[in-house]
């Protein structure tokens, strides 16, 4: 893959390590909270349920450090099986939970797989 490609895959990873460690460690901070748009009482009640939403990002995240560890063509197949998969969960999660999902996930993994199909 070329380096702008393996560049955006690994954004992306980050991003999902990132939002591990927010709904995982950190959902009932006023950041997290304000991130979310969550009250406190919400936060409190959904803790759980976004434990279980972080654990699965970071699922995602992993499978795209794999893909950009693993030699080609695994590494390659990988990294475009889990670049899909962010997409969808971003169109599922912008049309359930926040519009805004599509341009957080959605946007940069299908730039990213664009990128990656090109090189």
């Amino acid at each position: 893959m070329s380096t702008v490609a393996n560049v955006l895959v690994a954004l992306i990873a980050l991003l999902h390590v990132y939002i591990l460690v927010m709904e995982m460690f950190l959902w009932r901070t006023p950041r997290t909270r304000a991130s979310f748009g969550l009250t406190e009482e919400m936060a409190e009640a959904t803790a759980v349920m976004a434990g279980n939403q972080g654990l699965y990002n970071g699922f995602l995240a992993a499978g795209l450090f794999w893909g950009l560890f693993a030699a080609d063509p695994t590494g390659r197949e990988v990294t475009i099986f889990f670049l899909l998969c962010v997409a969808v969960a971003g169109v599922y999660g912008s049309l359930t939970a926040s519009r805004r999902i599509v341009f957080i996930q959605t946007v940069p993994a299908v730039l990213a797989l664009a990128a990656v199909l090109a090189s």
